[in-house]
This record gives structure tokens, C-alpha cells and sequence, in this order.
């Protein structure tokens, strides 16, 4: 059986032009005359289409959409078409949609297979929306026997949970009824190392069953998600037959390369910030360069993903900025090719202390007088955006989100907050991917300890312990969930261990008010990760 893997982007909520991709991929490959075409799951809506599932007109938009498909299939014989979309379960209880895979071959309808499993955990929560398929059953195409599964689906093998999710496994149960084909469409979003754990998943299915497998995934990014594809055909001995390239659309063979874990993460990155902007309508981005190694890599990506005449990068020098920043920002400009303001914030800073001098009087500088100066900057780069129409890019990493070592309403302005999960020590290696053919981020952006140049002779160790530990304890209390005495167990000490899960406790507020962030890990801040704000544990 031959059939085409259709890795492509879809637009969350555009019907019809999902629609008109599918037409487009069936012009395309029909000189190949598959017996099918798959694409990703949900992909007629997009994926996520979280509320708009809640809205009649979007519905019937969706099911003249799946009409339309079994139209369109009559046009394409002898090519099936495998396809994603919400359906109506036609019954008075429950959420009244299942989250469905139709198969349309010659002018009908010839199967459809619901989704059983429906995650609520991280970033999901499809149990808000669908109902648990009521059966799983094979069919027949063309004298072979296929199941087909729906994301979740296939995700059940022991070994990726410390705990069952659930009580039964789809893919067994499609196996037991004789599939000897199983396809699987997803739109499974990207985290560090998950293609790794998605083709040993997928392998060890068509391993121990004796199966084909096609596993299919959406690509592209959605908000905070981003998509990698990564999709993949595997034989009954668990040998790659097919291995889609990731983070960007593609309906052939071509990419057996298996990216290593950073620049697999620069490149989701580029994705997901192309599609924010694309699909928000933003074609220009604005970043603040302080002539640290954030501002200096969302640079590098932004450059990547809308292009270089479409990147504007700030410097703003105050009081206590090193003359080098600035030098060290405008070479970095330079290196991309991006377009360079310097605009200094001293005179407005001293007219922010005039007007609050009696209102502080009797009160010694601290942190009030630091924040006014990241303030300041912020509001500099919403004025231009808003003037000039660019997305302002946030540059806070997850070590300093985490812990709350960024200003509200200051550096943590933006439209989106770029690499809001990347740890900092992984931003140094993007740095040294960004630099691995040639210098682009000067090297002194790189050498020097990180400040946030906002009193004198200030660094960012004067206030967090070294990046390498807090990082080390924020994968086991964020990403892993573990507990204070577990995570001292380690070999951390216990008072830098309370002092870091306080901070990442004391700051849930803050990070309530950010950007969205680009989730590349396993757990990020934001959707994913719901935790209460006024509350004690």
C-alpha cells in the first residue's frame, strides 16, 4: 500500500483554508496515486481550536468542511483520504463532540475512528471538549486490514509513565482485532528530546505487534505550542522506512537525520516565532539588546524566522550600563544585519527620581529605583511598537521567570517571550550553536557574567546562586515535581534548595501577567502548569 505522510501547518479556526491545503497536497501528489493521504490530527479546525469548539457557527463550518472532504474524494479515486475533525456524537449527554479520523475514498464516507484517550494533563485538555470514543475498531482498504489511532492513542506504554493514565491501550486493542497497518495522526508538540521518545514508542509498537506504523504529526506553531512534524513510517521490525524532517512541512522522504537536542530546540524556537507573528499578522519584531547573551539570541532567532529587514534591535544605556554593552549591541547588529537604534533612558530616569523624591523621602535606593529603569525601557519599546507596528519580543529565561529576577511591566513587556523556556545555561548553548561556523554573538556577550546593569558593579550571582545549580534544582522541582527533601537528597544544599522553590512560589503572580512562552520542555510556565497564586503550601 502506498501511502503519502502529509506533514503540514494548519491555522487554528481557518476552515476553509485548511481546506484549501488539503486540495493543494491532493493536486500535488495525485500524479503518485497513493492509496492514501493522511494528514494530522484535528487538522480541519487547527489544532489546539479550544473554545471555538463551543461555537455552533464553527461547527457548522467544520461539518460543511468534512462534507466537502467526501465531495473532494470522488475527484481523487483511487486515493483515500485520512483526515482530522471534531464530530458530533448526536447524543444528549456528555460534551457532544468525539475528536475524530475520517476516512473519505470515492465520494463517502468509508470509516471513522474516534479518539479513546483524552488527555487533561501539561498543556491538555481535551476531556473540556470531546467525549472518549465508545469503540475501537479495524477496517479494510484495499485488502489490508488498518487501524487507525488519534494522538493519545498511542501514548499508554508503561515505560513512559510512573504512573497508568488509563485503564486500557487502543493500540492493543487495534492489534488484537487484526490491523496489520496502524496509522496514528497527532499533533503532538515539541519538548526537548520528545522525537526520541516518540520513535522509540512508535519502534516498540510495530515491534511487538508485528505491525506497519505510520505516526503523523502536525507542524508549526499555535500560540505557546510549537510543532516539530517529526513524522515517521516504521516496519514490522521496527526499521525507519519513512523519517519526515522536523520544523517544517514536508509530504516526502527526504531527512533521515536526527537532530541533536539544541539545534533541534533553535529551530522549534524559529518556528514557533515565525508562526506567532505570521498568524497574529506581526510581519516586524522589536528587541531591547541589553548586550547580554538573551537579548543577543532572541536577535539571532528573530533574524532566523522574519528575516533581517524585519528585526529592529534597541539598545537603551542608563546609569549603569558598561560602555561595552552598547558597543557589544550594535556589533551584534551589525553581525545580523539588523536594523540599530540607541536610544539613552539618563534624563528620563532623573525625572522619574524628581518626581518621586518627596514621596521617597527617608527611604534608602533599592529594588524601586532598579525597576523604574526597566520600566522605563519597556515603555520605550511599546511606544515604537506601537508607532511603527512591530511585536515587541520579551528575552527573559526561564531561570529568571522561575524565580521572579525580571521586572512586571519592564523587561517582561513584549507580545511574546521568546525563550521564556529555556533555562540559562541552555541559552549559552543556542549561543555556541548560533556561533558554531562563525562569531554572531560577540564573544564578550558570551564571557561575561550576566547583569542586569541596574546599580553599580551588579551581577546576577549577587542574587541567584550560579545558574548551573538553580537550573539543576528547577528541573527537579518544576519539570520533575519533586519535594524539597528530595531534591536536597540530590546533593543540593538545603538552604539554597527552600530559597529557590520560595522564589519560584512568591513569583506565580508575575508570570500570571507575562507573555506567552515557547514551550520547548517538558513542562513550562504558562497553560501546561496551573498553580494558584493566593495560596499557602
Amino acid at each position: 500500500m502506498k501511502v503519502t505522510l502529509c506533514q503540514l501547518n494548519s491555522r487554528v479556526g481557518d476552515v476553509a483554508g485548511n481546506l484549501s491545503r488539503i486540495k493543494e497536497t491532493l493536486e500535488r501528489t495525485k500524479n503518485e496515486k497513493p492509496d492514501l493521504v493522511v494528514f494530522p490530527e484535528l487538522f480541519l479546525t487547527g489544532y489546539p481550536p479550544q473554545d471555538l469548539l463551543e461555537r455552533n457557527w464553527f461547527l457548522e463550518q467544520v461539518q460543511a468542511g468534512v462534507e466537502e472532504m467526501v465531495q473532494l474524494s470522488s475527484q481523487y479515486s483511487p486515493t483515500g483520504i485520512i483526515f482530522g475533525a471534531p464530530r458530533p456524537t448526536k447524543k444528549d449527554t456528555g460534551r457532544g463532540l468525539y475528536n475524530s479520523a475520517f476516512l473519505v475514498y470515492q465520494g463517502k464516507i468509508e470509516f471513522i475512528q474516534h479518539k479513546s484517550l483524552l488527555p487533561t494533563y501539561d498543556v491538555f485538555d481535551e476531556a473540556r471538549y470531546f467525549d472518549q470514543a465508545p469503540e475501537i475498531k479495524v477496517f479494510k482498504h484495499k485488502n489490508e486490514i488498518i487501524g487507525i489511532s488519534i494522538c493519545e492513542d498511542a501514548w499508554t506504554s508503561s515505560e513512559l509513565w510512573s504512573r497508568r493514565y488509563y485503564d486500557f491501550d487502543p493500540i492493543q486493542v487495534l492489534a488484537r482485532r487484526g490491523a496489520r497497518i496502524m496509522i496514528n495522526i497527532s499533533a503532538s508538540p515539541f519538548s526537548i528530546g520528545k522525537e526520541e521518545v516518540r520513535f522509540d514508542l512508535i519502534r516498540d509498537h510495530a515491534q511487538k505487534y508485528k505491525v506497519n506504523f505510520l505516526f503523523v504529526n502536525q507542524v508549526g506553531g499555535n500560540d505557546e505550542l510549537i510543532f516539530d512534524g517529526t513524522s515517521m513510517a516504521v516496519n514490522d521490525r521496527g526499521e525507519i522506512m519513512t523519517y519526515l524532517p522536523s520544523f517544517r512541512e514536508d509530504i516526502q522522504t527526504v531527512d533521515l537525520r536526527t537532530l541533536d537536542k539544541i539545534e533541534s530546540v533553535y529551530r522549534a524556537l524559529v518556528l514557533g516565532l515565525t508562526d506567532y507573528a505570521r498568524k497574529t499578522g506581526f510581519q516586524k519584531a522589536l528587541i531591547g539588546l541589553s548586550g547580554g547573551v538573551d537579548s543577543a539570541l532572541v536577535a539571532c532567532l528573530a533574524r532566523d524566522a522574519l528575516g533581517a529587514e524585519n528585526v529592529l534591535g534597541v539598545t537603551m544605556p542608563g546609569p549603569y550600563s558598561a560602555a561595552a554593552s552598547a558597543a557589544d549591541s550594535e556589533r551584534l547588529a551589525r553581525n545580523l544585519g539588523i536594523g540599530f537604534k540607541t536610544i539613552g533612558i539618563n534624563e528620563i530616569y532623573v525625572e522619574y527620581l524628581k518626581t518621586l523624591k518627596d514621596h521617597f523621602c527617608g527611604r534608602t535606593a533599592d529594588i524601586a529605583e532598579e525597576n523604574i529603569q526597566a520600566r522605563i525601557r519597556g515603555n520605550l519599546l511599546m511606544a515604537l511598537a506601537n508607532k511603527f507596528g512591530y511585536l515587541v519580543l520579551a528575552t527573559g529565561n526561564k531561570s529568571e521567570i522561575a524565580v521572579g529576577y525580571c521586572t512586571l511591566y519592564g523587561d517582561m513587556s513584549g507580545g511574546l517571550s521568546v525563550i521564556a523556556d529555556v533555562p540559562k545555561t541552555m541559552v549559552y548553548q543556542l549561543a555556541g550553536h548560533v556561533n558554531r561556523n562563525s562569531e554572531i554573538i560577540p564573544q564578550p556577550i558570551i564571557q561575561k557574567a550576566p547583569s542586569a546593569e541596574l546599580r553599580p558593579n551588579q551581577t546576577d550571582q549577587d542574587t541567584l546562586p550560579p545558574y548551573d545549580i538553580l537550573d539543576q534544582i528547577l528541573q527537579w522541582y518544576v519539570e520533575e515535581g519533586r519535594s524539597a527533601d528530595e531534591i536536597v537528597k540530590k546533593g543540593f544544599a538545603a538552604p539554597v534548595v527552600e530559597w529557590v522553590i520560595s522564589a519560584v512560589k512568591k513569583n506565580e503572580f508575575k508570570r500570571r501577567q507575562a507573555a506567552p512562552g515557547l514551550k520547548v520542555t517538558s513542562k513550562a510556565f504558562g497553560p501546561g502548569r496551573r498553580m494558584p497564586v493566593a495560596a499557602t503550601y
